[in-house]
């Protein structure tokens, strides 16, 4: 029976990834530096390091801010870092809009939420993100 219920374990953890991975939204990444403030979402308010504007097609207005997404680099863009990922995923909050045309990426990265997941000298990366 114990071998059983093993086996119903591990299925369910498998569907679980397996259902988390299936809905992760693929796109790019940069960064951007300091000072965060003041920002589209939160004006003046302070929100922390662990930040991200997002495109016109995700910031939809305003709706996305203070949303929550887990992002995890995939791989390079470019042929300048080949391998840039650290195989850490950060979460960051929405808090500003990354406006076209200047915008390049997909969510534009605190730099320290950016070099939590991948190195700096990349400049843009190839991600996988998740509302959380």
């Amino acid at each position: 029976m114990e071998a059983a219920a093993m086996k119903v374990v591990s299925l369910a953890v498998s569907l679980v990834l397996i259902l988390t991975y299936a809905h992760a939204d693929t796109g790019t990444a940069t960064f951007y530096t300091p000072p965060y403030v003041p920002s589209a979402c939160f004006g003046l308010e302070e929100q922390g390091t662990m930040i991200a504007a997002a495109s016109e097609g995700i910031y939809n207005n305003g709706a996305s801010c203070g949303r929550m997404y887990r992002v995890t680099c995939t791989g390079p863009t470019n042929l300048g870092v080949p391998q840039p990922c650290t195989g850490n995923t950060v979460t960051v909050k929405v808090v500003d809009l990354c406006p076209s045309p200047g915008c390049q990426a997909t969510i534009d990265l605190s730099q320290e939420a950016f070099s939590s997941i991948a190195n700096p000298d990349a400049g843009k990366i190839n991600i996988e993100f998740t509302e959380v």
